[in-house]
């Protein structure tokens, strides 16, 4: 995710803050600072930073079920809104969603436990009302900020868990695909609703409505191109048409060919029809103002582009696209050349003729040929 670094990594996780989390942090800080002094400007990061420690374990809850099935999740983002695992699939068979699902919230739950079991008893009522305030002690403030995150959590609303559970048990009569309509729509619905309430009072309603709504329609899009592909090879849906650079060539033959053609993404292509790697818009830009026109193409590209064979599940290209930063997928013959790309663009175009031919196994690019320029 942009705008965004990495603090550490457990077990294969990486574990990332977004600079608005930071910002939130300060706010937080001088907000205190003026209501209390220093005093105030601690207890009020101390209670923020503890509060986002539990939102972290409540992630490495789904983290740690989603390895159970084999499925790796890359990083933790934690924003201001709470944290964002990024797995790499979601799983389709509903009671492994729905385990996942839970996990997370389940550790929150636990917390509670030992919190509760830490102080002897249920917080006071002031720590409920006065939740950012240093008057209630952290522990106390800290159960009601679990049990929040537990009930938030449930909503039945993408991206919340709830909405997963949602998907889950609906998939168990109407399939993933419906499910994941209905589920998305539900969503939506209470995205409007939280919106409306927002306007009559709290502000900050409005902002989780559009997090509850963007989370519902990206979930949507990404479950009807999983069913795009469902049943295609990588070869049935790469794009072959495309210019390839020389690995003698140079950035500004890179300009050239990026003014010539619509093309924002150049692989690099040796003489045996190998890939070395990809050089992508920004990197022309980047080397533009490092070192100039006349940088060697091999300086400035991306080398840890994923390749996926012609004859492998399409599903493998949509799982290696969403890597952090990949702008394309190479697609290579059994002899390791270059054959074809895959990129956000033309997956986008999977969906638009599958959608308008309603086919089993269009074939986007009727007529392969090899790259043009290509040595």
């Amino acid at each position: 995710m942009g705008w965004s670094f990495a603090i550490g990594t457990v077990r294969g996780t990486t574990i990332r803050i977004h600079v608005t989390f930071l910002l939130l942090l300060a706010w937080i800080g001088i907000t205190h600072w003026i209501e209390g002094g220093a005093a105030a400007a601690l207890d009020g990061v101390v209670f923020i930073s503890s509060a986002f420690l539990c939102v972290l374990l409540h992630e490495f809850g789904h983290v740690t079920a989603a390895r159970r099935y084999g499925i790796a999740t890359p990083d933790i983002t934690l924003l201001p809104i709470g944290g964002v695992a990024r797995l790499q699939r979601i799983p389709e068979e509903p009671a492994r969603e729905i385990f996942v699902a839970l996990a997370g919230p389940a550790v929150n739950v636990v917390i509670v436990v030992l919190l509760l079991l830490a102080l002897g008893g249920l917080p006071s009522s002031d720590a409920l009302t006065k939740v950012q305030s240093p008057g209630a002690g952290l522990l106390e403030r800290l159960v009601w900020v679990n049990v929040f995150l537990v009930l938030f959590n449930l909503i039945p609303a993408f991206p919340m868990d709830g909405g997963r559970v949602l998907r889950a048990l609906l998939a168990f009569r109407l399939g993933f695909a419906r499910a994941t309509a209905i589920a998305a729509r539900v969503g939506q619905v209470l995205a409007f609703g939280l919106g409306l309430l927002g306007l009559f009072g709290n502000p900050l309603l409005i902002f989780i409505a559009l997090f509850v709504y963007l989370g519902a329609a990206g979930e949507a899009a990404e479950t009807q191109l999983r069913e795009a592909a469902r049943g295609l090879m990588a070869a049935e849906a790469m794009e072959t048409r495309y210019e390839a650079l020389s690995p003698t060539a140079t950035v500004a033959d890179a300009v050239e060919a990026l003014l010539r053609t619509p093309q924002q993404d150049f692989p690099v292509v040796d003489g045996a029809g190998r890939l070395r790697g990809v050089l992508t818009r920004d990197d022309i830009v980047r080397a533009l103002g490092e070192g100039g026109p006349g940088t060697p193409v091999e300086d400035a590209m991306r080398r840890d582009i994923p390749v996926v064979q012609d004859r492998a599940p399409l599903d493998a290209a949509l799982v290696a696209l969403r890597g952090e930063g990949v702008p394309a997928v190479a697609v290579e013959d059994a002899q390791g050349r270059l054959v074809g790309l895959i990129t956000p663009q033309n997956l986008g175009e999977l969906m638009l003729v599958r959608a308008l031919r309603g086919v089993a196994s269009p074939r986007l690019r009727q007529g392969s040929r090899g790259p043009e320029g290509a040595p």
